[in-house]
């Protein structure tokens, strides 16, 4: 399926602020793009570089009132692939790159809940059922709910709590993988009919040699995914981090089948 999905933003400073921007999708294999715009008004000069994730960043000075407005047209899967039974990747065999999503990160203390872990998947087939289990088990046991989180919380500030948002279940979902020797990686984007409609954040789990898609904020598996940025938890995907003081003002998101 052919998606259009973008975002709008303002940006609000008192003085010019170093930024870095992570609005661009790259093609992939999940994900090809077709066509796509980046805009900034007033103009600032931006430089672009790939940071150890293989994201698209873009640094440059913000002014106060600058708008930036991105927008891509992306051939995306309307299905994701699942794989029931898919083996477990043994950490001898997992892959250079993927070494990294074994390992506790700032906000997924994954070195801290394995018996968590365990209980969790208990009865379930090593790999593949495993990370199901574990998304069914956010999906049911943690209430989707705004206001509960905020933007320093982690994986078990958010068990403790019961309750948080799509960033919340990933974290949780990132940590019980890991406690497990199961390489997990964070992706923020966008998502097809999503209600309300904003950027979102699910996981990935690497089982059975290759990537697979969870996410514990729906019932069951969907495509019409178009992924934005790739991390270790919330703090490799923001999509402005900035080097000063600066708020974020009458953001909108939009995804449209083409």
């Amino acid at each position: 399926m052919r998606l259009r999905a973008g975002c709008e933003m303002t940006l609000r400073t008192e003085s010019p602020v170093a930024i870095i921007a992570m609005l661009r999708p790259s093609s992939g294999q999940a994900q090809w793009i077709v066509s796509e715009r980046f805009d900034f008004e007033p103009f600032v000069r931006a430089l672009e570089y790939v940071d150890g994730f293989g994201n698209l960043c873009q640094r440059m000075i913000a002014m106060d009132g600058l708008r930036i407005r991105t927008e891509a047209v992306v051939e995306v899967t309307d299905s994701i692939a699942v794989h029931p039974g898919g083996a477990l990747t043994l950490p001898q065999d997992v892959p250079d790159y993927a070494l990294q999503f074994l390992l506790p990160s700032r906000y997924c203390p994954s070195d801290t809940l394995g018996d968590l872990a365990r209980k969790v998947v208990a009865g379930a087939a090593p790999g593949y059922d495993q990370v199901e289990a574990i998304r069914a088990w956010i999906k049911e046991d943690i209430e989707y709910k705004y206001g509960v989180s905020n933007g320093s919380t982690s994986a078990a500030d958010t068990l403790r709590d019961k309750a948080g948002v799509c960033r919340d279940f990933s974290h949780i979902g990132l940590s019980l993988c890991r406690a497990l020797h199961i390489p997990a990686r964070m992706v923020v984007g966008y998502l097809h009919r999503l209600e309300p409609m904003d950027l979102h954040a699910w996981f990935e789990a690497f089982v059975a040699g290759r990537w697979y898609t969870f996410d514990a904020t729906q019932s069951a598996p969907r495509g019409g995914r178009v992924a934005l940025a790739y991390g270790r938890d919330a703090g490799d995907v923001a999509l402005i981090t900035e080097f000063g003081p600066l708020k974020t003002e009458n953001m909108s998101v939009w995804v449209e089948a083409e």
